[in-house]
Order: C-alpha cells, then structure tokens, then sequence
C-alpha cells in the first residue's frame, strides 16, 4: 500500500519522519499518518512525494514497480555509462537467474 512504499523510501534514505515531514513542509503526524495507512496524502503531497523520491506517482500507488534514476544534471556521456551500468546489471541478473 501507499503508506508502505512512502515507508520503504523514507528509510531508504535514512530519514526520520520528522526529517521528511520538514523537507515536505507538513508535520510529523501527516507522514505517520500516511505511513500507516490512517490518511491518504493530497495529490499535490502525492506529486510532491515522487518528486522527492525520485520515483513515479504510479510506483508510489503500487501500479507500478519501476524507479528512476534523476540524472538531470549529469552529461551526456555520464548519463551513457550509467545505462550501460544499468544494462550490465540487468544482464547479470538474468544469468544468475538462469543458473539457479
């Protein structure tokens, strides 16, 4: 559920729920509240949440499972060798696959 993968990212990134309640400009019980499934955050939370986390509004509502990488900043070629890290990655994870 929502609140789960809010959750799951926050600690991802060592935060506390005050930590992320502070970078979001709303309070400590609006997180936990929402980490527990007690209130659903407002779309505009919601889009600000994904911004945040690097991740769709989609992976955040479980109809989704793919993340993002933001990598704005980054050149061209730097943004190439990190797909091709990607890729390789990838590559390796259906081998050990296929040898299970």
């Amino acid at each position: 559920m929502l609140g789960g993968r809010i959750k799951t990212l926050r600690m991802a990134m060592n935060l506390s729920q005050m930590d992320l309640a502070h970078k979001l400009n709303v309070s400590k019980q609006s997180v936990s509240n929402w980490e527990n499934n007690n209130i659903l955050p407002s779309i505009e939370i919601l889009k600000k949440l994904a911004n945040f986390f690097s991740c769709s509004t989609d992976y955040l509502l479980e109809m989704d499972n793919r993340l993002f990488l933001n990598y704005t900043n980054l050149t061209k070629e730097q943004r190439a060798h990190i797909q091709a890290l990607i890729d390789d990655l990838e590559k390796l994870n259906t081998k050990i696959k296929e040898d299970i």
